[in-house]
């Protein structure tokens, strides 16, 4: 059985977290990092020296960072469902998967924190602002390309739609004015007929 460890109520475990449900793959889900510790610990160290989660066991095959573990749930568990044969259109749904963590995970985490996660009195609210023009002109672009096509992997649901698909949730969920994007609108909404989604990403935002 696969181990997992991580905090479910972050961004990055989740993607995991989901894809091991897509694919269908056995897991132990293990509660570290924020609140739960254990990633300062040398024995956790010893799998991640960046003491950050998620962290995948698979055997004794050990790996961190969350597009990466996504990228082996698929070629090793999944690849009736979420890996992408075809080497064009797989490179293709996987620069969305990279661009969600070179563009838009740092306006993100300046919304998201000053949103969700800090209290009235101790937020940023240039910070707040900033992040959600950013996002905003992110998702625009997402919206223009899912305008010709129902997933961000192509004709159907992969790999190229989790990294983003966990942050569509946090967006359409947090209690902001969000503006009208009707094709990410749409895929966000076939997501979340996905039971695996559910399980996975559809929690409390914390």
């Amino acid at each position: 059985m696969l181990k997992i460890w991580g905090r479910t109520n972050s961004t990055n475990v989740k993607k995991v977290l989901w894809a091991a449900e897509e694919a269908g793959a056995p897991y132990e889900n293990i509660a570290a990092g924020g609140a739960f510790g254990i990633v300062s610990d040398p024995e956790y160290r010893a799998k991640n020296p960046n003491g950050l989660v998620p962290t995948l066991e698979d055997g004794d095959l050990i790996l961190w960072e969350s597009n990466t573990i996504v990228r082996y749930l698929a070629a090793q568990y999944g690849v009736s469902e979420l890996f992408i044969a075809n080497a064009g259109q797989r490179a293709k749904a996987e620069r969305w998967m990279d661009w969600t963590t070179s563009s838009l995970a740092l306006p993100f985490r300046d919304l998201f924190w000053n949103v969700v996660r800090l209290a009235p009195d101790k937020q940023d609210l240039a910070a707040k602002e900033t992040g959600f023009q950013n996002c905003s002109k992110l998702f625009a672009m997402v919206d223009d390309a899912l305008a010709s096509q129902p997933y961000l992997s192509g004709s159907k649901f992969g790999i190229g739609d989790i990294p983003l698909g966990c942050f569509a949730y946090a967006w359409f969920e947090m209690a902001i004015d969000r503006p009208e994007l009707p094709h990410l609108k749409s895929w966000y909404e076939r997501l979340k007929t996905r039971p695996a989604y559910q399980k996975s990403v559809m929690t409390p935002l914390t």
